[in-house]
């Protein structure tokens, strides 16, 4: 049997750890913004499509609606979403930006500044890792 590999030659703890730099690096701008890296994610993918019920924000994030609905309260909550039941099926609840929530997409563009800037990359350099880091995703979860 193989030893394993000192964490640092493991791609699963390269990753993990990039992810808590990033979510270090982005904590000041989202708190001055009143949102969370997690209600980061769900604006994220609100912004990508809008009037979404809490299921399908709950697929594209891969998480469990029962993990976005109180992430979706708060940012009702904040004034950046509403909630309402779908009128075609009372068991959904749709989730759509408000004018602050969409005011919010222009103020997050400094979070991709931030990341180029502090990681010394190109924005080139960054979209082929991302490509590659989501390449890895797809391969794994299929």
């Amino acid at each position: 049997m193989t030893a394993p590999l000192p964490l640092d030659r493991q791609l699963c703890f390269s990753l993990y750890a990039a992810s808590l730099a990033i979510n270090r690096l982005y904590k000041p701008m989202l708190d001055r913004l009143g949102i969370t890296y997690p209600q980061f994610l769900v604006l994220g993918a609100l912004w990508d499509d809008d009037d979404r019920t809490v299921g399908g924000i709950a697929a594209r994030l891969s998480l469990e609606s029962s993990t976005v609905t109180p992430l979706v309260k708060r940012l009702e909550v904040a004034g950046f979403v509403t909630r309402t039941r779908d009128a075609h099926d009372e068991r959904q609840v749709r989730v759509a930006l408000t004018d602050s929530g969409r005011a919010l997409q222009e103020e997050c563009t400094c979070l991709a500044d931030s990341l180029v800037e502090r990681s010394g990359l190109s924005m080139p350099d960054i979209q082929r890792l991302n490509r590659d880091v989501q390449a890895l995703r797809t391969a794994l979860a299929g």
